[in-house]
């Protein structure tokens, strides 16, 4: 959206999306935008921060630009209308984990992420050049010359046709459902990622998977996001004796940075076997704590969080909420440079779909919202400015009717795929677990193609090349990656080993990772 706002200065814009613009994985962010908006020390806290998070990894130059240019574009969203939390004239500011100073804005407590989509959909109705294509999926990435030129199509009624562009921007979020649990919605299938790999595009940093510590985790019931700020306002994390265990893993406690919560949260609900989860894993319970907290009202300043839980019978003043870690945040993704630039001439990425190494191994919480401002309107700039040869920019040829193939099937080894991953190469990992991923993932993947090569095509068959396309970056990027760092744990190699890893991976064609220093 604020890459399509700054294009549409210049010429005409497409904006293409699987389900109502609305439906994002922005749109559910609950906790807010970190940004600094106190001067320049500031500034320099939110770098030293998000460096401090990444575990090493994190490609200075791009964390510069994230925090030097957020306070702008945050200004530049208030003017559009986004209505952030205040009090008495001044912008409420909230913590969270790995933040040393309140930084986070928020608004109705905990929909920042909806309001921040409200605001820039409006920004962006409001301008004619601005076009939008919705329930509609990419299906491939249409490639002359060797620079990408325009996009295959296919909508809700299985019309398909072709649509010429002078570059293409790929914004399509993370890629949460290659796993069986996340807390992403049920479009964050990673299409982008996997458009960008066929295309030739080299991905990065795949390995580094950030798992949330905290989702709601009731037999039966999705794993609802329980957002960081809930710890930013003193909820403590509990073990099935009651105890508070952060203080065996960390000094910061419940607001160390979010991998090693994570973790943390893993290893004490393992080996119990007298409590079983809803897909047979055994271990302890882990709670979050609220009872203890007084001065302020849960349920109005989490009200989406209080809602949900109600839905349960819970209520964050009284009692003890269940959790359990989820896959949350691709810190990888599509490499590009500060810019926006793919490798590939005439494509770009944004977000969460692109990695400039703003992460590192480790996103720092709510850097996530401001990088899809920053990062947005520099991709935008980028394909303004760079010289890319002219191609026919207009839709070609008639619409085509597509058959549907079996979406039974398809689901079926879907399913079996986000089990394996959430199995072999989730917050915990080793060597054996990794191959025995590969080897189911190949399984899966054959049989999807054998179902691709009768000639039809729907929606959820390319979500599920997507998915296999995702989940085998991800699994050769952890195996390559011998050591621990971030969001990437290896059992067996449980230390770093910076002598050869303190390097970005990149994954290219044959599924062949290299690593190299970006800085």
């Amino acid at each position: 959206m604020r890459a399509a706002v700054e294009l549409a200065a210049s010429g005409t814009v497409l904006v293409v999306t699987k389900e109502a613009v609305s439906e994002s994985n922005t749109h559910y962010a609950q906790g807010g935008i970190a940004v600094a908006l106190q001067g320049r020390d500031d500034v320099a806290l939110h770098l030293r921060d998000t460096i401090a998070a990444g575990d090493g990894l994190v490609n200075r130059r791009a964390a510069e630009v994230l925090v030097n240019e957020g306070p702008d574009r945050v200004a530049e969203l208030i003017e559009w209308g986004a209505r952030f939390d205040a009090e008495g004239g001044h912008l409420l500011r909230t913590r969270e984990a790995a933040h040393s100073v309140p930084r986070i804005l928020h608004a109705d407590g905990d929909a920042t992420g909806a309001e921040i989509s409200r605001s820039l959909a409006g920004a962006a109705r409001r301008n004619a050049a601005i076009r939008f294509c919705e329930w509609t999926t990419v299906t491939g990435l249409v490639a002359r010359d060797g620079c990408v030129a325009g996009v295959d199509l296919l909508d809700c009624d299985q019309r398909s046709w072709h649509v010429g562009a002078r570059a293409v921007l790929v914004a399509a979020g993370g890629a949460g459902q290659v796993y069986s649990d996340t807390t992403n919605p049920a479009i964050a299938t990673g299409d982008g990622i996997a458009l960008a790999a066929e295309a030739g595009a080299e991905l990065s940093d795949m390995e580094f998977y950030q798992f949330h510590p905290t989702a709601l985790f009731l037999k039966g019931a999705p794993r609802f996001l329980l957002s960081e700020a809930l710890r930013g306002e003193g909820a403590w994390l509990r073990n099935e004796k009651g105890e508070r265990f952060m203080e065996r893993y960390h000094p910061s406690l419940e607001l160390a940075p979010r991998d090693v919560v994570a973790r943390a949260v893993a290893l004490e609900a393992r080996n119990d076997p007298d409590i079983e989860s809803e897909d047979g894993a055994q271990g302890h319970h882990v709670y979050l704590d609220m009872r203890h907290v007084r001065g302020v009202d849960l349920h109005r300043r989490f009200p989406g969080i209080s809602a949900q839980l109600a839905k349960h019978g819970l209520d964050l003043h009284r009692d003890l909420i269940p959790v359990r870690p989820a896959a949350h945040y691709l810190m990888g993704g599509i490499r590009t440079d500060f810019n926006g630039r793919t490798s590939v001439r005439g494509l770009y990425a944004a977000g969460e779909a692109a990695c400039t190494g703003v992460h590192g191994a480790n996103r720092l919480a709510s850097n996530s919202l401001l990088e899809g401002l920053v990062f947005g309107a520099r991709a935008a700039k980028s394909m303004l400015n760079d010289e890319l040869p002219p191609h026919n920019r207009e839709a070609s040829g008639e619409p085509s009717i597509m058959a549907s193939p079996p979406e039974e099937a398809i689901e079926a080894h879907v399913s079996q795929l986000q089990k394996a991953m959430w199995k072999h190469a989730g917050l915990l990992r080793d060597e054996g677990s990794l191959n025995r991923g590969q080897a189911e993932l190949a399984g899966c993947e054959t049989q999807i193609e054998r179902i691709a090569r009768e000639g039809r095509t729907s929606r959820r068959l390319r979500e599920a090349h997507s998915l296999c396309r995702v989940a085998n970056a991800i699994l050769c990027s952890a195996l390559a990656r011998n050591e621990s760092r971030g969001g990437h744990y290896r059992s067996d190699y449980p230390r770093h080993d910076d002598e050869r890893f303190l390097r970005h991976s990149i994954f290219g064609r044959e599924s062949r990772v290299v690593f190299e220093e970006w800085n």
